[in-house]
């Protein structure tokens, strides 16, 4: 079994874990729509870059009488 020879120094722990924090997802705001979304994604109104590239579905109400 494989035992340290020296203890780790609470300098060289903080160094080794600097990198493991989490980071904020990068957003961008629609210059059309105003919406914030994910970079290099289309906005949940179908907007990317300034233009509409996927159109919503028609919703067709169906009256029961």
């Amino acid at each position: 079994m494989a035992v340290q020879k020296s203890r780790r120094t609470p300098s060289t722990r903080g160094t080794r874990r600097s990198h493991d924090k989490l980071k904020k997802p990068a957003m961008s705001v629609d210059p059309t729509s105003g919406e914030t979304h994910l970079r290099h994604r289309v906005s949940p109104d179908g907007f990317y870059r300034g233009e509409q590239v996927v159109t919503q579905p028609e919703i067709h109400e169906v009256d029961d009488e």
